[in-house]
């Protein structure tokens, strides 16, 4: 897909450098550096919906229930 965006003159001096001089063309740097970049800041949706969901229960433990769970765990040796 064609876009464009702004940009300060000196990074896309410094960017059309680095593309040509690492032989790719300027579109596949910019495709790399948002791919990267997207990657690393991920939208958050996933932990905005779990603080949904649990913003409404009690942040502990019911005692009966961890019990239970607990003592279904098999004992193994070490």
């Amino acid at each position: 897909m064609k876009t464009a965006i702004s940009i300060p003159d000196k990074l896309f001096r410094a960017a059309d450098q680095f593309a040509k001089s690492h032989g790719f063309s300027r579109s596949q740097l910019f495709s790399e550096a948002v791919a990267q970049y997207l990657e690393q800041h991920p939208s958050g949706q996933i932990t905005r919906q779990l603080d949904a969901v649990y913003s409404s229960e009690p942040a502990q433990l019911d005692d009966a229930l961890s019990a239970m769970q607990f003592s279904s765990i098999d004992k193994e040796e070490w």
